[in-house]
């Protein structure tokens, strides 16, 4: 539904090209880290036991919050150049599709949290899956961001 008011408005007057900082590329680059760490944890987990899989848990948490923290960075960037929530559609359209894919990261190490305390090869499985979703939601937000 967003993409498609996305894309719909995109096409009308008063548009306004965003700026990309850089930064969003290495923030990508942080969540397909997390989410190869998570998948490498799913397989660890599977073959050689929970305990060997722990640190590739960790591992991904911290990409994924530093991914988050990240993207508070770029949004600090864009504000600094005038690029506010306000500023047109262009800026409305990056900060809401960016804050929904941030809160449900946040919302995956949450649950994230879960599995580390009471960890268990089906919990690490289905958190590994969620967050393969989230980098495939990003991936696509991200080229459609790029695309405008």
């Amino acid at each position: 539904m967003l993409t498609s008011a996305y894309l719909v408005r995109r096409g009308l007057p008063g548009w306004g090209a965003l700026p990309k900082p850089p930064l969003l590329w290495a923030n990508t680059l942080l969540l397909v880290l997390s989410s190869l760490a998570l998948e490498r944890a799913k397989r660890l987990t599977l073959e050689e036991g929970l305990s060997r899989a722990r640190p590739w848990l960790l591992g991904a948490a911290l990409l994924a919050a530093l991914f988050v923290v990240g993207q508070l960075v770029v949004w600090k960037q864009l504000a600094a150049l005038g690029y506010t929530l306000a500023h047109g559609p262009a800026s409305g359209f990056f900060y809401l599709l960016t804050a929904i894919h941030g809160l449900h990261l946040v919302g995956g190490l949450i649950a994230w949290g879960r599995v580390w305390r009471r960890p268990s090869p089906l919990r690490v499985e289905l958190c590994a899956l969620y967050w393969h979703f989230l980098l495939v939601v990003w991936l696509w937000i991200f080229a459609l961001l790029h695309v405008a």
